[in-house]
Parts: C-alpha cells; structure tokens; sequence
C-alpha cells in the first residue's frame, strides 16, 4: 500500500538560535526603538507593539524531540509533511505539531473463547508488540483524534499518550479479529493422531508466522506494523475442560498400551528363537500357543503375575 507520509520541508531553525533572537534581540531592538523615538511617541508605539508581538508569537513554535519521536505537521488543517529530527528546533508558530512516538510498545491481549476448526470451544489469547510506520496513516487514516480526545475539547488538547492510547486499542480489536480467524482455521489438537496436521498447540512458529501476517494486513491501513507476535495462552474452555482432560487420559493410555504389547511381542518371539537356538525344548503349536498366551499375560498385566510352579510335566 502506498505511504502519504513525507518529510516535512518548511522553515525550520535551530531552538537556541530562535532563542537569542526571542530573547536579546528583539528586547535590544524594542529598548533601542524607546531610546531613539523618545520624543516622538507617535512613531515609537507602533514599532513597540509589533516588537512585543514578535516577542509574544515566537513563544509557540519551540519544541524538543527526543529519538523515536515524530511531528507531524498541520499548517490550518493541510499536511506538510513529518519532522523526525532529535533536538531543539523552533517553527511557524501557526503550525500545528501533533506529537506521536515510534517506540515499540508490547500489548497483552486477553484470552478470549473461540471455536477451532472442528468446533471445539477453546481460550486463546497473545502478546504482541506493535509500531507506529506511517505517520500519515495513523493520525489521518484512522479516527485516532476523536477516539482520544475523550473529553470532547478539540483536537488541539489531545495528548501524545492520549494519541498512542487511542491507537492501542485500534491494534488490540484488531488483533483479537485476527486471533479468532487464525484460531478458527485450526483444531486444537491432533484428536484422530494425524501428526501431518497443523495444529494450535503443536503449530509453534508456522501459527506465530500466519498470525504476524493477518494482523499487518490489516493494520497497514493505520500505519502500523507489528514486529512480533506471540500465542502465549491456550487451553481448552471450562464446559470441556474436563472432558477433553479424559479423552488425552485415555489417549494416553492407550499409546502406552500399544508400547507394552510391541515390546511383549518382541521379547516372546525372542524367547521362543531363544528356545528353539538353544534346543532346551521342544514346542508344538497347540505348546507354543499356550506359552505366548502365558508370557503375555505376565509381560502386559497390570499387576506382578503369580508363578505357578508345575511339577508334572508338560503333558499334565
């Protein structure tokens, strides 16, 4: 999208130069103008005044920037232009300087309900941080004056803090639409053990990534840009919580299981190689059958097995 936000070109002049003329030479001049025009009052009273004028209407026009700080310049209601220069200047007095800051600032969006992809309702929430990158976009783009001029005095007595605050929460209702689209586009977790699938909790940075994306395209209009975007809250929402805390319970269960019976299959056929390498006996099949029925009752049981000792033989 293309940026309106240019450089401001107008007159500007260094603060501690405009200082000296404010404050020794126009006092010389108008002390000079009484000295010189002593016995002619009708001249002098004119000058006097326009002198006082200068005086009193260069007053406005100083201001300091710090770094990471812009101006964005207002000439009765025309844009000319943003001014990021760090120092002490001093500008036309009529100008209008609407201070903003271009420091990165976090924000912690709350946890909100949404439902995943295959309609489970879960809370989600992220931590961001956010930028200011078109001066132009943020302050004209948007409605950022009225929402911070919360006391409905005019523009003119809105705050930096008040400007940045109205901004916040166009980023933060913007990032809880984008939180719920992502959210929305995912399953919580792989239920049906399909590993290929992107999930919310297994997604790592690819879900960070997608969700970094939504929320610059559609902050670009405000001239905002986030530099960082985190998932730093999911869980399942309370009516579920307990339910879906049985089904990964049972799930569990269930891939321990299926651990205990490869390794009890693996160490039967090793037993019955072992035996039949080492011709200690010999087994038939009706034989081998009851013998790796045995040893996988002793190897899968959930409780130490009971030996029985048999002291006939094996035909008994």
């Amino acid at each position: 999208m293309e940026t309106k936000e240019t450089t401001y070109n107008g007159m500007v002049i260094n603060g501690f130069t405009a200082l000296l003329l404010n404050l020794v030479i126009i006092p010389a001049l108008l002390l000079l103008d009484l000295w010189a025009f002593a016995e002619m009052p009708g001249v002098s009273i004119p000058i006097v005044f326009v002198l006082v004028l200068a005086f009193v209407l260069m007053a406005p026009g100083y201001f300091s920037q710090e770094p990471n700080e812009a101006r964005v310049m207002v000439f009765f209601g025309k844009y000319k232009g943003t001014f990021k220069n760090t120092g002490f200047y001093w500008v036309n007095p009529f100008m209008n300087k609407k201070k903003l800051s271009l420091r990165a600032r976090n924000l912690d969006v709350e946890p909100i309900k949404v439902n995943d992809k295959i309609g489970n309702p879960i809370l989600i929430g992220l931590v961001l941080v956010w930028k200011l990158k078109d001066t132009y976009k943020a302050m004209f783009e948007i409605d950022a004056q009225t929402m911070a001029d919360s006391k409905g005095t005019g523009s003119a007595s809105v705050s930096v803090a008040g400007r940045m605050n109205a901004f916040e929460d166009f980023v933060r209702v913007q990032s809880d639409a984008a939180l719920r689209q992502v959210a929305g586009q995912y399953a919580y977790d792989d239920n049906e053990h399909d590993t290929n699938e992107l999930t919310l909790r297994g997604g790592g940075e690819e879900i960070n990534d997608q969700l970094e994306r939504q929320l610059n395209e559609r902050l670009a209009m405000a001239g905002m840009e986030i530099v960082e975007a985190r998932i730093n809250y999911l869980a399942y929402a309370p009516e579920i919580a307990a339910v879906m805390l049985r089904r990964q319970q049972a799930s569990a269960i269930i891939t321990a299981r299926e651990k205990i019976v490869e390794g009890a299959v693996s160490m039967v056929k090793m037993a019955l190689d072992k035996l039949a390498a080492d011709e200690i006996v010999e087994l038939d099949d009706d034989k081998k059958a009851a013998m790796v029925s045995n040893l996988l009752v002793v190897l899968c049981a959930d409780e130490p097995a009971q030996p029985v000792i048999n002291s006939g033989t094996l035909n008994h």
